[in-house]
């Protein structure tokens, strides 16, 4: 039997054993007792951000450029950029967004361009709270008086790729998207948007609500709306991405990565990572041999499966699974999940095809 075949059985029985009757009536969720899934990544160029929910056993996939601010829910008013397309920001000294405004090629990601110190990029660990320098976010968080909110020289990063690479590699950047400038308000209990091209003495303006349903509120500068990007925050466990990371080359410098994944940290899933050489084979491990205390990191930091579920490759060598390492996970709801990755290619050894093997524990 093929991959293919294989995963396609193995997703149908899981999809036949978690379906429900439409009785009149409030139902339990019965969390799903694990399953092979294939995220829909889209291939060598990764043109989707892909959140899984493992007890409802269910992905959700997201054109990664189809957004561009996500708006905080919660009590703070913080704002992110789209770290997946290489965005970046500049504050900037004026609160006059009718001045015209010049790019800045130090204003993007990557080694040579951009030390985390700028802050020109959201902190990858996915806390929203900081005074800038590369701490938090890089919107600096929106106050309540409006004299104080800057605007922002905006790099739009790079479209989605259509370019096929050789096989086994990426292509994740396509062209660049160009620059604008924003300004951000807070408008009562939510947020104002004003936006513009650099040289334009006239702007967009847009309010955008709060909904405690979800993490963010995502806007599109493209089609000057909220779209919708995250499931509902207790709806989903893991995000399968391209990233904006800090990494150290001697300084701490911005880095795009692809084939990375997140966790929900903000909604409450935890995660911490299990070496088969310390803790035992992934068949072999059960809820007993969970250690709470691993979960602490992950509760202030996103990428603790990030890029190290994979070998990332090197002259000569494409990037591999590890097989020597498996993941623990304490859900939004409470269940506890091993999960492990079994492929990262398909069958002809295309990028952006993650195979994943999860199981409940109990």
């Amino acid at each position: 039997m093929s991959k293919k075949q294989f995963l396609t059985l193995a997703v149908a029985i899981a999809t036949l054993a978690s379906c429900s009757s439409d009785d009149d009536g409030p139902t339990t969720e019965i969390p799903s007792v694990g399953a092979v899934v294939q995220p829909s990544v889209g291939g060598a160029n990764q043109p989707n951000q892909v959140y899984l929910d493992l007890s409802s056993e269910e992905f959700t996939a997201v054109n990664r450029a189809s957004w561009d601010f996500g708006f905080s829910t919660g009590s703070d008013f913080r704002v992110v950029i789209n770290g997946s397309l290489k965005m970046a920001v500049k504050k900037l000294e004026t609160a006059d967004i009718t001045l015209t405004q010049v790019s800045d090629d130090a204003v993007a990601v990557g080694a040579g361009t951009n030390p985390s110190s700028n802050g020109y990029c959201d902190n990858p660990t996915g806390i929203l709270a900081g005074n800038g320098n590369g701490i938090g976010t890089a919107i600096a968080e929106i106050s309540a008086n409006d004299a104080d909110n800057k605007v922002y020289l905006v790099n739009l990063g790079f479209a989605v790729s259509t370019t096929t690479p050789t096989v086994g590699s990426v292509s994740i950047d396509g062209d660049a998207r160009g620059w604008k400038k924003v300004r951000i308000l807070r408008n009562g209990n939510g947020y104002k948007i004003q936006y513009a091209d650099l040289a334009s003495a006239i702007f967009q303006e847009k309010t955008i609500s709060k909904n405690d349903d979800y993490n963010f509120t995502f806007f599109s500068l493209t089609t000057g709306t909220t779209v919708q990007v995250e499931p509902k925050k207790d709806k989903w466990d893991l995000n399968f991405t391209t990233f904006t990371n800090y990494v150290n080359f001697g300084t701490e410098v911005t880095y795009g990565y692809s084939d990375f994944i997140v966790s929900n940290m903000k909604s409450g899933t935890k995660v911490y990572q299990v070496l088969v050489a310390d803790g035992g084979t992934y068949e072999n491990f059960t809820i007993a041999n969970v250690v709470e205390n691993n979960f602490t990191v992950s509760a202030s930091d996103q990428r603790i499966i990030g890029s190290n579920w994979r070998n990332g490759g090197g002259p000569g060598t494409l990037p591999s699974v590890r097989t020597d390492r498996f993941y623990v996970i304490k859900d939004v709801v409470g269940n506890y999940y091993k999960i492990r990755f079994l492929a990262m290619t398909n069958d002809a050894g295309v990028r952006g095809n993650p195979v994943v093997e999860y199981a409940i524990l109990n």
